[in-house]
């Protein structure tokens, strides 16, 4: 791999200000990268070269004069294709969807662009993102970069996979039961779904407030310092930045304050899921990690989510009932270019009554209200990503149907919540999630960022990729 697709996006920045690199030959390495890997693992469905190398000329020219337009001016970042780029179509990996290029974009970009990010390309997603692969008839399956015979996870896998090779240091992606903590479990590089609605979502959040906007980068600091721009409220599309200082929260700031004295929940193995061995004993390894830097780490079943897993439909009811409503106006000919994973996803959707959906809603504020009062006992909740490794390309067991028991639980109570790798089960990454109090982000990243320097370097994968002839690509 070319070394300046190994380095985060701190560094970049730090080399750019140093004049030891500069935006236009870290742009091309991107490029480049993306050139000779991306055919294997699909992780991109959009690029904009011209204007990439246009941005990058623009931002070597503001850090020669040593003006640069903000804290990633230069740095290469992916954006999903649910969230609106200008210049780009946002197709949903569907192809039911237009594609006529956006004239505006989607608030985080703005921001992300305000602050110097070069918004180069857009990557692949589940279709409308329903589900824990990436792989939809538009554009075929996304390649896990450890073993191509796997999946990404997704729906975020596209960014999850971009991050992790190098091409791109940063990736905005969406989390509406796991979409960007799935991929980034399985990827080796950290994804952070934050605080409901702190990243404005605009178009890409469902009505059911379950997805919100985050970022995947190689490493902690990299999410905090993107998480900083995106969660900025002063910024005004029109006016630029404005309004008080009080309300661009410092994600970095305070980062590496360690955990010590901190109250720690440790779910080893909730309630009737069964975590496979290598799972349990990385993230058991996490837990002492942040014991020994001073946390006062107890063992836990969180008996708030015991209702959650017994019952099992919370979650399932109101992603079926959002597909359902998504797909409810198509015409018939559009429907039969569904995702059949789709199809099945909205049919059930179609099934719920209302009673039983509000039932699901009811179950979801009673959940809310537990773990609110579950966050004034412990500052923070360790407990594994996901279950398993990641299911080979093509298809979705049957297994892995349902909501992610591990992770769609945050999103039912809008809690921030982060992957981080923590070790290998069978060859692939897996990761230790850390989830906090709604607002508790700041936190949650600090204990992320120590466990992650008390760690060490996370091994980067082989770009010797191969990709099998399984038959995986896009239909037309």
């Amino acid at each position: 791999m070319n070394d300046l697709l190994t380095l985060s996006a701190t560094q970049l920045v730090a080399g750019f200000r140093q004049r030891s690199l500069s935006p236009v030959e870290v742009m091309c390495a991107v490029l480049d990268g993306v050139t000779k890997l991306d055919p294997v693992v699909n992780a991109f469905c959009a690029l904009d070269e011209e204007g990439a190398m246009s941005a990058a000329s623009d931002a070597e020219r503001r850090w020669g004069r040593g003006e640069p337009c903000g804290p990633l001016d230069g740095v290469p970042v992916s954006v999903k294709d649910l969230v609106a780029v200008a210049g780009f179509p946002t197709r949903h990996g569907s192809w039911t969807s237009s594609p006529e290029r956006e004239s505006e974009d989607a608030l985080a970009v703005a921001r992300l662009r305000l602050a110097g990010a070069i918004a180069f390309g857009k990557t692949t997603t589940a279709e409308f993102g329903n589900k824990i692969v990436t792989d939809c008839p538009l554009t075929g399956a996304t390649r896990n970069p450890w073993d191509t015979r796997l999946s990404s996870g997704g729906s975020s896998g596209g960014s999850a996979v971009a991050v992790a090779l190098g091409m791109g240091a940063l990736s905005l992606a969406t989390d509406g039961g796991g979409s960007i903590r799935i991929p980034a479990c399985w990827s080796g590089v950290v994804g952070f779904k934050p605080t409901f609605s702190l990243v404005p979502a605009g178009k890409a959040a469902s009505w059911t407030a379950l997805s919100t906007l985050g970022p995947i980068a190689r490493n902690v600091h990299d999410a905090a310092l993107m998480l900083s721009v995106m969660a900025h409220e002063g910024f005004d599309r029109h006016s630029g930045i404005g309004g008080s200082s009080d309300h661009c929260a410092d994600y970095c700031a305070g980062l590496d304050d360690g955990v010590a004295g901190l109250r720690v929940a440790y779910c080893a193995a909730p309630a009737s899921v069964r975590i496979e061995p290598a799972i349990e004993n990385c993230v058991r390894q996490a837990a002492g990690v942040l014991e020994a830097l001073g946390a006062r780490v107890v063992e836990s079943d969180v008996t708030p989510l015991a209702d959650y897993y017994g019952d099992g439909h919370m979650h399932s009811v109101q992603w079926s009932v959002f597909f359902a409503q998504r797909v409810r106006h198509m015409e018939a000919a559009d429907r039969t270019l569904l995702d059949p994973d789709l199809k099945a996803l909205a049919n059930a959707g179609e099934l719920v009554d209302t009673a039983t959906f509000a039932d699901a809603l009811l179950a979801r504020h009673a959940l809310t209200a537990a773990m609110e009062m579950f966050f004034q006992r412990y500052d923070l909740l360790v407990m594994p990503t996901f279950h398993c490794g990641p299911p080979p390309v093509p298809g979705l067991p049957a297994g892995l149907r349902m909501a992610p028991a591990l992770t769609a639980w945050c999103n039912q109570t809008g809690l921030p919540a982060v992957s981080v790798p923590c070790g290998f089960a069978e060859g692939v990454p897996t990761g230790v999630q850390i989830i906090g109090r709604r607002g508790g982000d700041a936190l949650v990243l600090r204990a992320a960022r120590a466990y992650e320097a008390a760690r060490g370097a996370f091994p980067t994968p082989d770009v010797m990729l191969e990709r099998p002839a399984d038959g995986m690509e896009a239909q037309p």
